[in-house]
């Protein structure tokens, strides 16, 4: 059986996965280093490791009368 992993920040993720597909968290020391899917097929979808990887960064909202 062949396997292939996709490693792209493109990935659209479907909506509703196959019948044994595995969600793989992989980490040592309480860090996350690897997360990926695992479709029953082989394939493997890679994910970001840790949510600030995937997402920008949030700007500071500034309140009025602060300086």
């Amino acid at each position: 059986m062949r396997s292939s992993t996709v490693r792209t920040a493109a990935v659209r993720l479907p909506k509703r996965f196959p019948v044994g597909t595995r969600f793989v968290i992989e980490g040592r020391g309480g860090r996350v280093r690897l997360r990926y899917l695992e479709f029953p097929d082989g394939r493997q979808i890679v994910l970001p490791a840790e949510a600030g990887s995937r997402t920008r960064p949030r700007r500071l909202r500034r309140t009025a009368g602060r300086k």
